[in-house]
């Protein structure tokens, strides 16, 4: 996000854009993981609402069809939330799989008190990763919650200080790029479905078969032996 001035807010031709890229991306096989980042002070401030206005621009619904889509995306996602997240901007954190925060962040979640329901798939991704007594809180009384507080409720999974925050991006990215891609992305997409309430067993079995039928699997286990880093191909 590189719009700081408008506190990297999105409009409905940046939700076009991040489609396209999430197109490109999940048919690009040798990409295991994508990284949000943003420059200035803010990380996001979700929905550019002022796009609510015109007759011509979508329903935020499109807002949360687009944050669904993040959610399901190929690679494992790193959100790297360097400053402040407000609104729809909470929603595509929550979307990532990894949220790594600086004590400059801070977030709150205001449809509330704007007068505008939140979308479905937002609904549920706070229920699910936050609770629901936590969702409530957010939701219900728009309260600001700083980065100590994010981390204790679970809505950033580590903090790091502003120094140290590109270096531990690169080092859990590095972690997650040198896993096997099959399991890896397999397993991501189911706990996002378990998370949701859809168990889909027969899909984990043939994904289960195909882990052990692998080259990638008798590759680690001979790594495992030879004491040494595992070469992954996805095969």
């Amino acid at each position: 996000m590189s719009r700081p001035a408008h506190a990297n807010r999105l409009n409905p031709d940046d939700l076009e854009t991040l489609r396209r890229h999430i197109t490109v991306v999940n048919e690009d096989r040798e990409v295991r993981v994508l990284r949000f980042l943003a420059l200035g002070k803010y990380f996001c401030s979700g929905y550019d609402i002022g796009s609510l206005g015109s007759d011509t621009a979508p329903s935020s619904t499109f807002f949360g069809e687009t944050m669904d889509e993040v959610e399901a995306l190929r690679p494992v996602t790193i959100a790297v939330v360097q400053g402040g997240v407000y609104g729809g901007g909470t929603d595509l954190c929550l979307a990532c799989d990894f949220r790594i925060g600086t004590p400059q962040a801070d977030m709150f979640m205001p449809a509330t008190r704007l007068g505008l329901h939140f979308y479905a798939g937002g609904l549920s991704r706070y229920v699910s990763r936050l609770g629901l007594d936590q969702a409530k809180r957010l939701f219900l009384t728009a309260e600001r919650l700083d980065a100590a507080e994010m981390l204790r409720i679970g809505f950033l999974t580590e903090l790091v200080s502003r120094q140290q925050l590109a270096d531990r991006m690169q080092a859990l990215s590095a972690q997650l790029a040198a896993m096997a891609p099959l399991p890896l992305e397999g397993v991501k997409k189911h706990l996002n479905l378990i998370a949701r309430g859809r168990l889909n067993a027969d899909e984990i079995a043939q994904a289960v078969l195909r882990s052990e039928r692998s080259q990638d699997l008798a590759e680690g286990a001979r790594a495992w032996k030879e004491k040494r880093p595992a070469r992954f191909t996805g095969a």
